[in-house]
């Protein structure tokens, strides 16, 4: 992975959701790319910019230092919707609902490996070109995966993560990350969703593999800033993620 500047930043590939697709195509390209925030969503956030979302941004692209352990959000989340053309609306920041820190599902000990991810409904559409990651690629990868404001019902989670294994991918990650979703209007739906990938993991005989639930790189404000391809680490037995590996070179 060919390492990116400071001085770069500006033309850096950044985003998410639908930016899943950049993001593949740079790493099958080496390039560096970033799964974080957009203009729209992130950087010009009603009210000003987050700092947990702005502090993300730093450590990822403006330092040459890993990111090292990722703290735990402290601010609140919101997914909620505002009109992006109405003047009205840009001052007045959306109302953030409290987070709960990120919590173990199954695995123990230190999984190490490279984030590999996006997405989910992206990740679908990319299966079979030519950005998808090749079989070796996942070799001990973290499937770091989200859901997108459309809700999906955790049955076509299960019926992705089945393709995931049918390829041969799940049984060779060392770990995996979920994002905090946007739930829409089911209180329920975040709860539903690890039910399902858990479920699927208990069916490819994975029950141990890590899993850490209720990150901020989902659809979601405010949202941390993942290096696409760097080394990460889950620790189990502190449910934390460390990211060890710099995607930024002096």
């Amino acid at each position: 992975m060919r390492g990116s500047s400071p001085a770069s930043a500006a033309t850096t590939p950044s985003g998410w959701s639908d930016t899943t697709s950049l993001h593949l195509a740079c790493y099958a390209a080496g390039v560096t790319s970033f799964y974080g925030p957009s203009l729209m969503a992130g950087f010009a956030e009603n009210g000003g910019m987050h700092r947990f979302t702005a502090e993300g941004v730093r450590k990822a692209l403006f330092e040459v230092e890993p990111i090292g352990l990722v703290t735990p959000n402290e601010e609140g989340w919101s997914a909620e919707r505002t009109d992006w053309n109405d003047p009205a609306v840009q001052a007045q920041p959306r109302r953030l609902h409290p987070a709960d820190p990120p919590r173990l599902l199954q695995g123990s000990g230190i999984a190490s490996g490279r984030l590999l991810g996006g997405c989910a409904e992206v990740l679908e559409m990319a299966k079979g070109t030519a950005w998808w990651p090749p079989l070796g690629a996942w070799d001990g990868a973290i499937l770091f995966y989200e859901t997108s404001e459309d809700a999906p019902d955790p049955g076509f989670i299960r019926y992705w993560l089945r393709n995931f294994a049918a390829q041969g991918i799940l049984g060779r990650l060392s770990g995996m990350l979920l994002a905090r979703p946007d739930p829409g209007n089911d209180a329920t739906y975040g709860a539903r969703l690890e039910a399902a990938v858990i479920e699927t993991l208990a069916e490819e005989g994975l029950a141990e593999l890590p899993v850490l639930s209720g990150l901020d790189f989902g659809h979601t404000q405010p949202m941390l800033t993942l290096p696409y391809g760097a080394m990460a680490q889950i620790d189990c037995a502190a449910a934390t993620l460390t990211i060890s590996e710099s995607a930024v070179t002096p």
